[in-house]
C-alpha cells in the first residue's frame, strides 16, 4: 500500500511538471498526446490541446503553457487561429517557441516535375485545397524570381504620353505595348508620385505611334476618378513611368517566370548554370490570425524564435490595387466640388475610403501579444500587422526581409466606412492600438513590389514606442507615424520614434523621408534617429522632392529633436500648431549617429 502511494505521488509529480508543455513536430501526428515523445503535427492541434488543459484546469497550467515547436516547416492551408480561449496571464503567458534554426509556419507549395522546353523550364501547377492555384510570387532555390516584365532595368521604363480620365484611358507609346496586345492577363504597374498602382489591362488600341490602354473595374473607375496620387503629365520629361508584367510574351530574361492560369503551366527561365532544385509558390495570404474582441480580447501570447514565410496577396490579380498612401488601397475616391469645409483645416477637395492589405500575421482585439526573435521572410504583402483594438505588446529582435509590402503595420488607417481625411477619435478608446513597443528589429528588402509601402507604418496609434530599429533597402519612406491629414486633435498622442537607423531608402519613390509624420499627435517625439544614404531613382516625378525628416499635413504638437541627418533637408508641409524643431542635422553629436539602430545585443541579426 505504501509503495502504491509513493508511485502515485511520483506519477502526479511527473504530470504536474509536464502538464504545461505541449510538443509539436513536422513528423508528429495530431492524434498523438502532445508529449515530447509523442508530439502533435500542427500548431492548431497543439493550441486546441492547450485550450482544453486550461479549461479543465490541468495540473501546472497556472504557471502558463508552452508549446514547443520542433525545428522544421509547418505548412498551412488556412491561418492558424488564436482566440480568447488561448490567452495566458501576465505572469503565465501562452508561449509558442522553437529552438535552434526555428520552426517555420509556411504557406508555400512546392512545384516539381520540371521539364526543359527550349530555354525554359516548365512544370504543372497542382491544385491547392481542391481549387486551381494562382499566385504572384515564385521562389527558386530560395531566391525570389521575377514575374515576367518588359524591363530588366527600371531606369528604362516607358513613360505615359497622356492621361484621359473622362474616357478612362492612359495613352502610352505604341512600341511599349505591341508585344502584349493579345495577352489576356497582362498588368500595368504605374508610378504615381508616392504610390504605384497595379492595373489589369482590358484592351489595347494602337493608333499610329500611340496606344490607348483601358483597364478592368473596379480599379479603372477608381484610378481615373481619384485625384491623389495621380499620374503625372509634365512639360519637363517627368511623365509617370510604368512597366508591364504577367504576359508570356515578356518572358525573355533569365530569372523570370510566367504562370499560364488557363493551362496551369508554370514557365521559368533559369539563370546561367542554374538547376531548379527547389521551387515554391505561396498559396495562403495569412498564416496566423490572432483575433479577439474589445470585451474579450486574446491576451498574453508570445511567439519566440518562430519564422513566418511564403504568403501571397491576390487582390491585385482580382480587383487591381490603387493605393492612396502606405499601401492602403482605395475602395472609392473622387474629387468634390465645392470643397468641403473643415474646422481649423484647409478645405477638402477630395474624398476617399480605404481597405487594408493582408498580412502574414494579423493581430486584432488583443492585449500583450509579443514576437521575440522571430523571422518574417518571402511574404507577398505586409509582414506583421497589429490592426485594431490592441494594447501593449513587444516586437523585438525580429528579422523582416524580402517582403512585398510594409514590414510592420500598426493601428487603424481609418475604418472602412470612415472617410480617410476626417479625424478618427472613437468613443471607445479601446479601439485604438496603444502601448506597443517595436525595438531592435532589422527590416531590410521590404516594399519590394508595392513600392509605396514602408519599413514601419503606424497609423492612428497612441503610446507607441519605435526605437533602435535598423531599416534599409526600402522603396519609399522608412517610418510613417500618423494618419488623417488633419490638425484636429484626435486619438493619436504620446508616440515616440527614437534612435532608429534608416539608410538606403527611397529606392523607387520620392516625396519621401526617413521619418514621416501626419496629423495631430500631442506629446509625440522624433528623437536621436540617424537618417542617411538616399537612393536617386531617375524616374521619380520630382527629383528634388525628398527629405530626411518630413512633417506632413496636419502634423501638430510633435517634437523633432537631436536627429542626425547628412544635411538639413527637411519639409514642414501644411503643419498645425505646436511642433518644435531643435538641433537636427549633420552637426548633432556624433554619439547619436553611432548609437542609432540595433543595440549590441541584436547586431547578430545582420548575419542571418
Amino acid at each position: 500500500m505504501k509503495k502504491t502511494s509513493i508511485s502515485a505521488a511520483l506519477l502526479l509529480s511527473a504530470l504536474t511538471l509536464s502538464a504545461a508543455d505541449v510538443y509539436v513536430s513536422p513528423s508528429g501526428l495530431d492524434s498523438n498526446d502532445g508529449t515530447a515523445s509523442s508530439p502533435k503535427a500542427t500548431l492548431t492541434s497543439a493550441l486546441r490541446q492547450a485550450r482544453e488543459m486550461r479549461r479543465t484546469k490541468a495540473p501546472g497550467v497556472e504557471s502558463g503553457i508552452t508549446i514547443h515547436m520542433a525545428p522544421g516547416t509547418y505548412n498551412v492551408y488556412e491561418p492558424v487561429f488564436i482566440r480568447p480561449e488561448d490567452s495566458g496571464t501576465p505572469t503565465s503567458p501562452t508561449v509558442i517557441t522553437s529552438s535552434g534554426d526555428g520552426a517555420w509556419i509556411s504557406g508555400g507549395v512546392s512545384i516539381s516535375g520540371w521539364k526543359r522546353q527550349g530555354k525554359l523550364m516548365v512544370a504543372d501547377v497542382p491544385q491547392f485545397n481542391g481549387r486551381p492555384l494562382d499566385f504572384r510570387q515564385l521562389y527558386v532555390n530560395g531566391k525570389k524570381a521575377v514575374r515576367a516584365r518588359d524591363v530588366d532595368d527600371f531606369e528604362k521604363m516607358y513613360r505615359i504620353i497622356n492621361n484621359d480620365p473622362v474616357n478612362e484611358i492612359l495613352w502610352v507609346p505604341a512600341e511599349a505595348v505591341k508585344k502584349i496586345q493579345k495577352s489576356p492577363y497582362a498588368e500595368m504597374v504605374l508610378h504615381e508620385m508616392w504610390c504605384v498602382a497595379n492595373l489589369r489591362i482590358k484592351s489595347i488600341d494602337i493608333q499610329g505611334d500611340s496606344a490607348a490602354v483601358r483597364f478592368h473595374n473596379p480599379e479603372s473607375r477608381i484610378q481615373f476618378e481619384h485625384p491623389w496620387p495621380r499620374p503625372m503629365v509634365t512639360t519637363d520629361g517627368h511623365n509617370s513611368a510604368f512597366y508591364l508584367t504577367n504576359a508570356r510574351e515578356l518572358l525573355d530574361q533569365p530569372g523570370e517566370w510566367y504562370h499560364d492560369i488557363d493551362t496551369r503551366k508554370l514557365y521559368y527561365y533559369p539563370r546561367q548554370g542554374e538547376t531548379v532544385t527547389e521551387a515554391i509558390v505561396p498559396a495562403v495570404e495569412t498564416l496566423v490570425n490572432i483575433e479577439g474582441t474589445l470585451d474579450r480580447p486574446v491576451e498574453n501570447v508570445r511567439f519566440e524564435n518562430v519564422g513566418f514565410e511564403y504568403t501571397t496577396w491576390m487582390r491585385p490579380s482580382l480587383m487591381g490595387h490603387v493605393p492612396l498612401q502606405a499601401g492602403m488601397y482605395m475602395t472609392d475616391g473622387y474629387k468634390i466640388k465645392p470643397k468641403m469645409e473643415r474646422y481649423q483645416n484647409h478645405k477638402l477637395d477630395n474624398q476617399g475610403w480605404l481597405g487594408r492589405p493582408e498580412a502574414a500575421v494579423e493581430v486584432s482585439g488583443a492585449n500583450n501579444i509579443d514576437f521575440l526573435k522571430c523571422r518574417f521572410e518571402h511574404l507577398g504583402s505586409s509582414g506583421l500587422d497589429y490592426e485594431w483594438g490592441t494594447r501593449g505588446g513587444l516586437i523585438e529582435g525580429c528579422l523582416f526581409r524580402d517582403i512585398a509590402g510594409n514590414g510592420i503595420v500598426v493601428g487603424s488607417f481609418s475604418p472602412a466606412s470612415h472617410e480617410t481625411h476626417l479625424p478618427y477619435d472613437p468613443a471607445d478608446g479601446r479601439e485604438v492600438c496603444s502601448g506597443l513597443t517595436i525595438a531592435n528589429n532589422l527590416i531590410t528588402d521590404v516594399t519590394n513590389e508595392d513600392w509605396g509601402t514602408l519599413g514601419i507604418c503606424a497609423g492612428y496609434v497612441r503610446d507607441i514606442n519605435i526605437e533602435h530599429n535598423e531599416i534599409n533597402d526600402v522603396s519609399y519612406s522608412g517610418i510613417n507615424l500618423g494618419w488623417g491629414w488633419t490638425r484636429t486633435v484626435n486619438c493619436m498622442r504620446n508616440n515616440r520614434v527614437h534612435a532608429n537607423l534608416i539608410h538606403h531608402y527611397a529606392k523607387h519613390m520620392y516625396d519621401v523621408a526617413g521619418v514621416y509624420t501626419l496629423g495631430s499627435q500631442p506629446h509625440s517625439w522624433v528623437t536621436e534617429n540617424c537618417v542617411r544614404d538616399i537612393y536617386v531613382p531617375g524616374y521619380a516625378h520630382d527629383p528634388n522632392h525628398w527629405f530626411y525628416l518630413y512633417t506632413d499635413e496636419g502634423s501638430s504638437f510633435i517634437n523633432v529633436k537631436d536627429n542626425w541627418t547628412e544635411a538639413e533637408k527637411y519639409l514642414q508641409n501644411a503643419n498645425g500648431p505646436g511642433n518644435v524643431w531643435e538641433n537636427n542635422g549633420p552637426n548633432v553629436d556624433d554619439a547619436i549617429r553611432q548609437n542609432a539602430g540595433l543595440t549590441k545585443e541584436f547586431q547578430y541579426l545582420k548575419s542571418l
